[in-house]
């Protein structure tokens, strides 16, 4: 069975970058979440507006490429195990 054009057009670099920003967006939203919940207005809108900026690579790399959805929620989903382990181990 031959493979799909669409993933023989994935970039190994733009896929590990893709993995990075979603990672990175997630640890940040953590972190906005976290100032919210502690009413930290500033810390919250220095949060938020690194997020945005961050998902916005993501965004604009799987939408060349469906295939790279896969790469991004592989980042989500590190991206917040490991910010929810570094607030875990904050006292």
């Amino acid at each position: 069975m031959p493979v799909p054009d669409t993933l023989l057009a994935i970039d190994p670099l733009t896929a590990a970058a893709v993995v990075i920003a979603t990672a990175a967006t997630d640890a940040v939203y953590v972190m906005f979440s976290s100032a919210v919940a502690g009413r930290n207005r500033l810390a919250a809108a220095n949060w938020s507006s690194i997020w945005y900026l961050l998902s916005s690579f993501a965004v604009i790399s799987y939408t060349q490429n469906w295939v790279y959805v896969g790469f991004a929620a592989a980042g989500s989903w590190l991206g917040a195990y490991v910010s929810m382990t570094f607030l875990r181990a904050r006292p």
